[in-house]
């Protein structure tokens, strides 16, 4: 594809993008498609000959667009947001043009030079401590997801801990990344530890935990990481950063905190109060803008208080990477804070992000959703039909229908019979959890087309359905 081409071209691709977002809504949230259908529709074997890219265009209209899911539809309330932003598209558009490898400084300065800046700006935006920053002993980088943050967490905690049996510790409600990560990491099923939760409000309790690690010491073990998290993907519950935090100043132990959803809230100055203990006792933070900070996938970054156990941990230098600019010790080489040796320009797009919108535009977005999910709460709490939960700092409601009439197995059965028929309609898309054994129903608004309309439109297609 010569320029000329490519320039022909990648404006029929911006003009379909911007498109699809402007007709969005017009679209099932929901695909319909049933397994194997997409594949179907394919050719069995691949072009023998090129052919013109309007035919590529054509079949993502005829074949593929049927199975798409629209996250970025405005009643796409199902998990959490994933958000996409016309200044992250084309940040990313420029990332895959400039085709950068930045695994090393000298690979691309600028990569890796920019994604200093990036961090540490969004650092400042969330008021995380100073020795996050990267001109300190910590710094930040952008991973591809909260779960390879956590793992590469867990990794260089087990290389300050040292040797041992190293024992990982969480709650029923921490992401079940965590879980893996302490798999992948070579963790036996007995060394990844419950901690109990508080049964009314979900945290994990520190005193359950200080009891844990002090009896798992006292039989040999090697406590290397809790995980504490500010809003969980079932209910966004909160653990008590700093009473944790002290639990594991006392032992030794890494704090992880895994703010994934809701860290970015704290761009707003009357929400910082989630991070309250992060300062004075976290290893490690991560966060995802990928989630509600207008980024699209993938960006996450994670935060350390000190680099040094991490890159002792991951480091490895073949005569291949060797260059002058790595031996000066002078520069960051980002391979070393992450599992894969190649590394995507992924700080083009959280730059396009920031400077689009800058804090106020990052501010309102996050007022908006948290405003319109405390408006359908309301909306809920007042029809008698539905219980709805009052934990709910951030975009996310959880509710439930009553039915006083049934056994809690078969209410569990009819909320997700409902769930089901609300997601087969096309008019909007919910998630569930089960909260002390009881099913609810997941609201998560965040999106950036999501209007007030879209919210009520939600709620009289779940009131209907339940008529």
């Amino acid at each position: 594809m010569s320029p000329e081409e490519f320039r022909k071209h990648g404006k029929q691709v911006i003009d379909w993008i911007a498109d699809y977002l402007a007709s969005v809504e017009s679209h099932p949230v929901r695909s319909p498609v049933g397994p194997g259908d997409i594949r179907r529709a394919l050719p069995s074997h691949p072009p023998e000959h090129g052919e013109p890219f309007e035919h590529t265009l054509a079949d993502l209209d005829r074949v593929l667009l049927p199975g798409i899911t629209h996250w970025q539809h405005p009643r796409f309330f199902a998990y959490f947001p994933a958000n996409a932003s016309g200044p992250a598209i084309l940040g990313d558009l420029l990332s895959s043009g400039l085709g950068v490898q930045g695994m090393l400084w000298a690979t691309s300065p600028a990569a890796t030079e920019l994604e200093t800046v990036v961090v540490d700006w969004l650092a400042e935006l969330l008021d995380l401590p100073r020795r996050f920053r990267t001109d300190e002993a910590g710094g930040g980088v952008i991973q591809d997801s909260a779960s390879s943050a956590s793992l590469v967490a867990l990794l260089a905690a087990r290389q300050r801990a040292g040797a041992g049996r190293h024992t990982l510790y969480v709650s029923s409600q921490t992401h079940s990344s965590l879980e893996r990560a302490g798999r992948i990491a070579g963790l036996g099923a007995g060394d990844v530890r419950a901690v109990e939760v508080d049964p009314d409000t979900l945290a994990m309790d520190p005193d359950r935990l200080a009891a844990l690690l002090e009896r798992d010491r006292a039989d040999g073990a090697v406590p290397t990481l809790v995980c504490a998290t500010i809003g969980t993907t079932a209910t966004t519950a909160i653990d008590p950063v700093a009473r944790i935090g002290e639990v594991c100043r006392q032992h030794g132990v890494w704090l992880h905190v895994d703010a994934a959803y809701a860290g970015v809230a704290a761009v707003c100055p009357e929400l910082r109060w989630i991070n309250d203990g992060v300062a004075a006792y976290a290893d490690s933070y991560v966060t995802n803008p990928h989630k509600w900070l207008l980024t699209n996938f993938d960006c996450s970054v994670l935060w350390l208080a000190d680099r040094a156990p991490l890159i002792d941990a991951l480091s490895a230098l073949p005569e291949y990477l060797r260059n002058p600019a790595t031996s000066s010790g002078e520069v960051i080489d980002y391979r070393d804070w992450q599992l894969p040796l190649g590394r995507r320009f992924r700080a083009l797009k959280l730059w396009a992000v920031l400077r689009w919108y800058g804090a106020e535009g990052l501010r309102a977005h996050i007022r908006d959703g948290i405003a319109l999910a405390d408006e359908f709460a309301d909306l809920v709490a007042a029809d008698p039909r539905f219980e709805v939960s009052d934990h709910h700092p951030f975009g996310l409601v959880c509710f439930r229908p009553r039915y006083p009439e049934l056994s809690t197995e078969d209410a569990n059965a009819a909320t997700m019979a409902l769930v089901e028929r609300l997601n087969d309609s096309g008019e909007l898309y919910l998630t569930h959890a089960v909260v002390g054994g009881r099913t609810v129903l997941r609201l998560a608004v965040g999106g950036p087309a999501t209007q007030r309309r879209h919210v009520h439109q939600a709620w009289e297609a779940i009131r209907a359905a339940v008529s």
